[in-house]
């Protein structure tokens, strides 16, 4: 078995209020910043330079950013770490030693050999979270998941979810038989159904073998 090749541990991880840290200050410290935001992390940044994005959201007040280089001491207190610095191999062997020595969660953008976790394609539409992983098979089909299934879920979806947890807070306040409060819920999505069709690459077999026999010849 490919050692890459590593399915993991799928879970939902409560980031609410813990000090994380990323390093780096490119697009995917950009995009992965914006995740942690978003599952409610208090965020620290370290990188020399960082994207407007990044800058807008360090004089917001919602990161704290240090315009510098990473040491050892930013990940005091840290409970997760991104390493988005790909550039520097001898950094990315630092910063996953000393996270490893601290039991500290860590993921190197596209390294698994210098990560404990991973960072999961992810389609997030109002409260839904869909994660997706090819167990490091193929990024890149993980990515064209991602993009199909965020075009699935519309506006109306949105709202559709938004009324379902509505009704369910009411319920638990105003219904105190569980099993009818869960009757109840479940009827309103009884008839939902999702819908979907796979469209392969024509010939993709000779594809695929064609490229895995390009350096044979």
């Amino acid at each position: 078995m490919n050692p890459e090749l590593n399915p993991c541990f799928q879970l939902n991880l409560d980031l609410a209020g813990r000090p994380c840290l990323v390093v780096g200050g490119g697009a995917e410290a950009t995009e992965k910043s914006g995740r942690l935001l978003d599952a409610g992390a208090r965020l620290t940044l370290v990188s020399p330079s960082i994207t407007p994005v990044l800058q807008e959201w360090s004089h917001a007040g919602k990161l704290q950013y240090f315009a510098r280089e990473f040491r050892c001491e930013d990940l005091d207190g840290v409970f997760l770490v991104v390493n988005t610095a790909r550039a520097n191999p001898g950094l990315t062997q630092e910063i996953f030693a000393a996270a490893c020595a601290r039991n500290i969660l860590i993921n190197s953008y596209d390294q698994p050999a210098f990560s404990n976790f991973g960072m999961v394609a992810l389609v997030h539409p109002g409260h839904l979270r869909l994660s997706i992983s090819t167990s490091n098979a193929s990024p890149s089909l993980a990515s064209r998941l991602r993009q199909d299934l965020e075009a699935l879920f519309d506006e109306e979806f949105i709202d559709y979810l938004e009324q379902l947890g509505r009704v369910r807070q009411h319920l638990k306040k105003s219904e105190p038989d569980r099993e009818k409060r869960i009757e109840l819920l479940r009827a309103l999505v009884g008839d939902f159904h999702l819908k979907g069709q796979l469209h392969y690459p024509e010939d993709w077999r000779q594809q695929v073998e064609a490229l895995l026999n390009r350096d044979k010849s």
